[in-house]
């Protein structure tokens, strides 16, 4: 017997299985990997792979091997370097079982990882989501739960093989709706649903009418769907979408992962920090996540906790770019007189036939007002107060503004300065003074009674 054969085994059934414990999709990789090298060595050397000895497996037959992926098989380099990862990871193991083959596996571990040039994130815009979530058929069962599927993965950003380990009792639908996700390295997290992906859930489960063990997302014969089946579905849905008039989704590759990205950039538009999506897409470290800072700019506009004159051009740049792909131009800008606004930042407004307008030399006290508002309403109304909706949001604030613009007796009526020839009634002894209250109680409004 060679040597390859039971060190092989043994680094399944010892090193990953019982002291590592891995996941079964860390294994299924790692069997990936050596079933095609396997077939690969027994193209170049004619043995059986029982009859595989280590010094077989040298490192010109594993550099063969790594551009047999990229040119045979037509794989990237991240590919490339994941399969080398694996091979490195046996060959750590094999140095310490049979060290006299210490030679063969030193050359094995110098081979280095390929380095490649990472492209910008591809992702999804709103219409091109709403034609993907319109091209499934809500008249059969597969197009409802295909609709079910695309709307989870687009609101929450779940990973492939999170999406297909949901059981129906991950979901929970009540107060504080959200999916319970365990992910890579068998990290825990919960991912808060909207209410239209709840009303969406709802629906399915409504149909579904699973255990809480079974899949949320089942096959006709019940069993959960596989990787490679929800590829199929995407790419399925994104070619009906793009032959129902969607053009743009020609020129992009719609796969589970877009998805995902399209997530993190939604999350991005709405100014939500890099720390929070890190933590909501369950990256280990926010050095993955920052690839979306770097992604297409006209999606949105970019922030900055030290904006100096390049940066605010650039986002002169970006606001033009996104003009022109509405097929809109802007004729005035209006900025204030802070220095980061550098000649290059009016230039590149003129070159669109904008004409930038400086606001007033006393806009800072402006601004100090608007300030003084916003920190009063938060410490006086918003912090007390929960809000359902951005209805309810927009009620609030409005009771809050006639509050504090008229009635507020420290306070002139609309920041303006007290009258000082305004004639004040003065209390007296007897007066009935009337309160009114808003928001539930939460501002008091007194009056004398008439």
């Amino acid at each position: 017997m060679t040597a390859l054969a039971p060190v092989l085994q043994g680094f399944f059934t010892d090193r990953l299985i019982t002291q590592r414990n891995a996941r079964p999709q860390t294994i299924a990789a790692y069997r990936d990997t050596f079933r095609l090298l396997l077939r690969f060595a027994h193209e170049r050397t004619v043995k059986q792979p029982f009859q595989l000895d280590i010094d077989d497996l040298d490192a010109p037959l594993i550099g063969a091997f790594l551009n047999h992926l990229e040119q045979a098989r037509d794989n990237s380099p991240r590919t490339r370097n994941a399969r080398l990862g694996a091979i490195h990871s046996f060959y750590r193991f094999a140095a310490l079982e049979h060290p006299e083959h210490a030679h063969t596996i030193a050359r094995v571990m110098a081979i280095p990882t390929k380095r490649y040039e990472s492209s910008i994130v591809s992702y999804l815009d709103i219409d091109e989501i709403k034609a993907l979530l319109a091209a499934p058929n809500p008249g059969t069962w597969l197009g409802r739960r295909d609709h079910a599927l695309l709307v989870v993965m687009i609101q929450t950003g779940v990973r492939v093989s999170e999406l297909t380990g949901l059981r129906v009792g991950d979901v929970h639908l009540g107060t504080g709706a959200h999916i319970r996700v365990t992910g890579k390295g068998r990290k825990q997290r919960a991912t808060t649903l909207t209410g239209e992906t709840v009303n969406v859930v709802r629906a399915w489960l409504n149909e579904r009418r699973g255990q809480p063990d079974e899949p949320l997302f089942p096959t006709r014969q019940g069993r959960p769907l596989s990787r490679y089946t929800v590829g199929v579905v995407v790419s399925k849905h994104a070619a009906t979408a793009t032959a129902a008039g969607c053009s743009s989704l020609k020129t992009k590759q719609i796969t589970p992962h877009t998805l995902r990205h399209t997530n993190a950039m939604l999350l991005r538009s709405k100014g939500v920090d890099i720390a929070t999506i890190a933590l909501w897409l369950g990256h280990s470290s926010t050095q993955t996540t920052h690839i979306y800072e770097h992604a297409d700019p006209h999606y949105f506009w970019g922030s900055s906790a030290h904006p100096v004159g390049p940066w605010v051009t650039q986002q002169a740049r970006n606001l033009v770019a996104t003009l022109e792909d509405q097929g809109r131009a802007a004729r005035l800008l209006v900025r204030d007189r802070d220095g980061k606004f550098v000649g290059p930042f009016d230039e590149v407004m003129r070159t669109t036939g904008a004409r930038a307008i400086k606001t007033p030399v006393r806009a800072p006290q402006a601004n100090a007002f608007a300030q003084r508002f916003v920190r009063t309403a938060r410490a006086e109304c918003l912090d007390w107060v929960l809000v359902r909706s951005e209805r309810h949001l927009d009620c609030v604030l409005r009771e809050f503004v006639t509050h504090y613009n008229h009635e507020r007796p420290h306070r002139g009526i609309d920041l303006q300065e007290p009258v000082p020839y305004l004639t004040v009634r003065q209390f007296e002894h007897g007066d009935r003074v009337v309160r009114a209250d808003r928001l539930g109680g939460l501002l008091h409004e007194y009056r004398l009674a008439a």
